[in-house]
């Protein structure tokens, strides 16, 4: 028989991650603003943004929030691409520890120190700005967890999270929203 994990216990392993400032679950009335909001951005330089995290995310039973600084861990994967063409993936964020691998290579160009496109690869339809769903490893260890994902949501979004517990929008702290459904 497997152990079911409570909210409080999912919330209590948050708290304890090195750059946790912030710890709550979701309501719902704040599950229905939160899509609302993220379906209202808009992208910059005429390119969509469609953020697939927290769309996944919000599917889930149970949503936790995070409010993190700089100390909090990096994520398993990127949290933004830049697709086209049935998910062609035509950029991505890059970690430091990954910028060494592209760093020669002619088929890579570097946006930032942190965002790269991939030359090789020309869009045939417009691109897209995508946040994917991203793992989170310490919660799906947790016996009774299941579906796990986690995102960041946008700046509006994220404005809007911190605003429902009077957290001011300081721009070292971000938030995480962690979705699972109970096994």
């Amino acid at each position: 028989m497997v152990t079911m994990v409570s909210v409080e216990e999912v919330i209590k392993l948050l708290k304890g991650m090195e750059g946790s400032q912030q710890v709550f679950k979701l309501d719902d009335r704040s599950r229905l603003k939160l899509i609302e909001i993220e379906n209202s951005v808009k992208g910059s330089l005429g390119i969509t943004c469609r953020n697939l995290g927290v769309e996944e995310c919000l599917k889930r039973q149970h949503v936790v929030v995070v409010i993190k600084d700089k100390r909090f861990r990096p994520p398993p994967e990127p949290t933004v691409l830049l697709v086209a063409d049935d998910d062609v993936i035509i950029g991505k964020e890059i970690f430091p520890h990954d910028r060494d691998q592209y760093k020669d290579d002619e088929n890579v160009l570097f946006l930032s120190e942190d965002f790269i496109v991939f030359l090789d690869k020309k869009p045939k339809s417009k691109e897209c700005f995508m946040m994917p769903p991203v793992s989170f490893p310490e919660v799906s260890r947790l016996p009774g967890t299941r579906n796990v994902t986690s995102c960041s949501p946008s700046p509006p979004g994220d404005m809007f999270v911190r605003a429902m517990h009077d957290l001011p929008d300081d721009p070292l702290l971000a938030s995480i929203l962690i979705g699972y459904d109970d096994t």
